[in-house]
């Protein structure tokens, strides 16, 4: 049986609604890390199906690393403005702004390298939990990267 402290927890890690939550704990027969790799398999699965939709609202973040000399500016791109305004959304666009200032793309494909906040996943991961959090297609449409 599925307890409400469970589905709780589970939200909390995940950030996924308390529905999907409560879907996967059922799918998974209440084993905790299969709920986890469940919801990050519908996940993706999610953002895969958003990838087709045009991103035409977004937002310019930028990030000057505090010895001043490296720095970002960057555009993230979703579908709608109501998303541009979303806290969640803009954490995103902040932390893209740091990987980027800390780990220069330029030696590795953005995407592909591991997020500085957590190794076992990677950007592309990060805006793919994102795309399923907040229900739009994104896109990191361009940025710069600054160095003295």
């Amino acid at each position: 049986m599925i307890t409400i402290n469970q589905i709780k927890q589970l939200r909390e890690e995940t950030e996924v609604s308390i529905s999907e939550c409560k879907k996967a704990l059922t799918e998974a027969k209440g084993d905790f890390q299969k709920a986890k790799e469940i919801l990050k398999k519908w996940g993706k699965d999610f953002a895969k199906k958003k990838l087709q939709r045009k991103t035409k609202q977004g937002i310019i973040e930028s990030y000057i690393h505090s010895n001043k000399r490296v720095g970002v500016i960057l555009e993230l791109g979703c579908e709608t403005d109501f998303v541009a305004k979303n806290p969640d959304f803009q954490k995103l666009a902040h932390e893209l702004a740091l990987q980027i200032t800390a780990v220069n793309p330029e030696e590795t494909p953005l995407l592909t390298q591991p997020w500085i906040r957590d190794e076992t996943r990677t950007i592309k991961d990060l805006i793919e939990e994102y795309i399923a959090k907040l229900g739009e297609n994104i896109i990191l449409k361009r940025f710069t990267r600054y160095e003295l």
